[in-house]
């Protein structure tokens, strides 16, 4: 499970170091890709699996299926970490998440994200998505 919240600078090479404590449940090879909200997505290996063979199941009939098939596996990357615990960040994913020079990497349960600081500041700072907004939300859902 990946939890918590980590502030790194992107190198001029386009390296950025992933926290000691996301390394071991990333894995030696993972998935890095285009997710939403304007960040990028970590996947280890097996979850990528998982998720690879729900995305495989949705109907190719529905344009808005294949579009976000297409968007997800179109961005991914197979990454490593080099021996720093720094991985590569490819010009189609900082240009897709806005990265530049500094990055807030979060742990999201199954997943890693990795932000822009700005655009994370900004999306904090959202009214509709307070933490009061978004819990009163979830309970009306049961949760």
């Amino acid at each position: 499970m990946f939890i918590g919240e980590y502030n790194h600078s992107i190198d001029k090479k386009s390296r950025l170091i992933i926290p000691v404590k996301f390394r071991s449940n990333l894995g030696n090879n993972f998935i890095l890709t285009k997710g939403l909200d304007n960040c990028l997505f970590i996947y280890p290996e097996d979850e990528w699996k998982v998720l690879e063979n729900k995305l495989k199941n949705l109907p190719l009939t529905r344009k808005d299926a294949r579009a976000f098939v297409r968007f997800f596996f179109s961005g991914a990357t197979e990454c490593e970490l080099d021996k720093q615990g720094r991985i590569l960040i490819p010009s189609n994913l900082k240009k897709h998440a806005k990265l530049d020079k500094e990055a807030t990497i979060i742990g999201v349960s199954n997943r890693v994200e990795i932000w822009s600081s700005d655009e994370w500041t900004k999306y904090n700072e959202d009214d509709d998505l307070s933490y009061e907004n978004i819990a009163e939300k979830m309970s009306e859902l049961g949760i």
